[in-house]
């Protein structure tokens, strides 16, 4: 069978297990390297301040403390991780709020032609929740980024009252991935002295109660084989669950996490790089690192993460010059979008529809770099698949 039909296939079997895809070889032994882009360079940006390559094109769906068009509800302020869902014959698109004591949730519904239809709140009275991870059962991991956060999960399809899983532990939270082989999920703490983390469900598809295991390995190894250590106690109190296992590898502040086939990514601000661990052996190196490109390196303040059918990753910026970067399988990183005139935003929540053929991401502050000037976007255009 073509490799492209067969990833096809996979993705269509899997359905919402993978949500953006499924990533069968993506970010090789050598750490990404600058190249050309397989979309081609970036053209001026368009009446939306996009920088897109040709064939692309972008528009505004939501806006922070504004009506989404179509509905009665106002979006969120400050928006941050998402993720995308098939819902019926559309689609959704999930987006936490980053805003301190009055955080949560919120989702986007689309219909078959991609016209929004409704948007509902699903989250509310939560602090700082930042990013977040879909769930192979379709609800939604949003994860407050606090010292003793939490994690919530939601229902984008019905909207039914979240619930908090504090199993899965209260630290400092940022992204969630599911891995439905192992059935574990994926955690990581954005702190500078952060950990990585999996948390084992007693029952797959349950996360009322589990196991919290953190990666242990050589402080200042950035390859080999790791190992996982049972975290004593989950709530973080009064020792807080970076501390409590002395092997416990440390990361300089985790950011997005993404798994497909047996590979879980996930990225650490702190030092511009993106991780790599085979979930299978659990070898693991650096697919990305800035301090180690030839010439200057095009992806920089490494955030969000997600992934394509095509094997594709695409990198969100919290800095540099405010891109949505691509790691080929091939290793050869590239920008595909910028944002122009965002100079104190970030750029948050990439993912991508069911069908592949859009893109969703939020510049979290805007023009105006305030929370309240968040814009959520959608851009469609050839993207591999």
């Amino acid at each position: 069978m073509d490799r492209r039909l067969f990833l096809r296939s996979a993705f269509v079997g899997v359905g919402v297990a993978t949500l953006s895809g499924v990533v069968l070889e993506a970010a090789s032994a050598v750490p990404a390297q600058p190249g050309a882009s397989p979309y081609g360079s970036l053209l001026a940006a368009d009446a939306n301040g996009v920088a897109l390559p040709t064939g692309f094109t972008s528009r505004i769906v939501a806006r922070s403390g504004q009506t989404v068009p179509g509905t009665s509800y106002v979006w969120h302020a400050a928006p941050d991780g998402g993720a995308c869902y098939p819902n019926g014959s559309g689609w959704m698109y999930v987006s936490n709020s980053e805003v301190s004591g009055s955080g949560g949730a919120s989702v986007l519904r689309f219909d078959s032609a991609g016209t929004v239809t409704s948007a509902q709140r699903l989250l509310s009275g939560t602090s700082s929740n930042c990013a977040g991870g879909a769930t192979p059962w379709g609800s939604w991991l949003s994860c407050e980024e606090t010292s003793t956060g939490r994690v919530w999960e939601t229902y984008p399809a019905t909207g039914a009252a979240a619930v908090a899983r504090p199993a899965m532990g209260r630290f400092t939270h940022e992204a969630a991935a599911c891995d439905p082989v192992r059935q574990v999920i994926y955690l990581t703490e954005d702190r500078t002295d952060g950990c990585f983390y999996r948390f084992r469900p007693t029952t797959w598809g349950n996360l009322a109660t589990g196991t919290l295991e953190v990666l242990c390995a050589s402080a200042s190894a950035t390859s080999g084989t790791a190992t996982w250590q049972t975290v004593p106690d989950p709530d973080g109190s009064p020792t807080s669950t970076r501390t409590q296992v002395s092997a416990a590898k440390h990361f300089n502040g985790g950011e997005g996490v993404y798994y497909a086939n047996d590979t879980v990514w996930w990225t650490t601000k702190g030092d511009n790089r993106v991780w790599k661990l085979n979930c299978a052996t659990n070898a693991f190196e650096l697919a990305y690192d800035d301090s180690l490109v030839s010439g200057t390196a095009p992806l920089t303040g490494v955030d969000n993460i997600t992934g394509s059918s095509y094997g594709d990753l695409y990198v969100a910026e919290d800095g540099g010059n405010l891109e949505i970067c691509v790691i080929t399988p091939a290793a050869v990183v590239a920008p595909i979008l910028r944002l122009t005139g965002h100079n104190s935003s970030e750029i948050t929540g990439p993912a991508f529809s069911p069908d592949g053929s859009r893109l969703y991401f939020s510049s979290q502050r805007g023009t105006t770099g305030s929370s309240s000037g968040g814009i959520t976007f959608e851009v469609r255009g050839p993207f591999r698949t």
